[in-house]
């Protein structure tokens, strides 16, 4: 009988993962999040590396979203992730499920 696909969370990440995640660069992951300290609160490892949860790291796609997509001051994404996060996080997380399954969809259309 085949598994479900699952798929296991990290405890942390690494600034080089989340950057990869983001797709952009390492410096612009590390000024998020010397912004946004009230959303974003890395641990640091024995070598001083910045370690982030996985509620990091969604926090950093919401931020994206806000700043990248919809073009908003660092100033607007925090007044916006004050006032309505929970509203903003659907947003993205609908978001998220769309791509994947755009990019499954085009897959199947290459392999025809």
């Amino acid at each position: 009988m085949p598994y479900k696909e699952f798929k296991v969370e990290k405890l942390y990440y690494t600034i080089g993962e989340v950057a990869d995640i983001l797709g952009e660069n390492t410096s612009l992951v590390r000024f998020w999040a010397q912004s946004f300290p009230e959303y974003i609160k890395p641990a640091r490892n024995k070598k001083g590396n910045r370690l982030f949860t996985a509620k990091d790291v969604s926090n950093f796609k919401i931020i994206h979203y806000l700043v990248k997509d919809v073009g908003m001051t660092l100033e607007g994404a925090a007044k916006r992730l004050r006032d309505n996060k929970s509203g903003v996080d659907r947003r993205v997380d609908v978001i998220n499920i769309l791509t994947g399954i755009k990019e499954r969809l085009t897959e199947v259309s290459n392999s025809l």
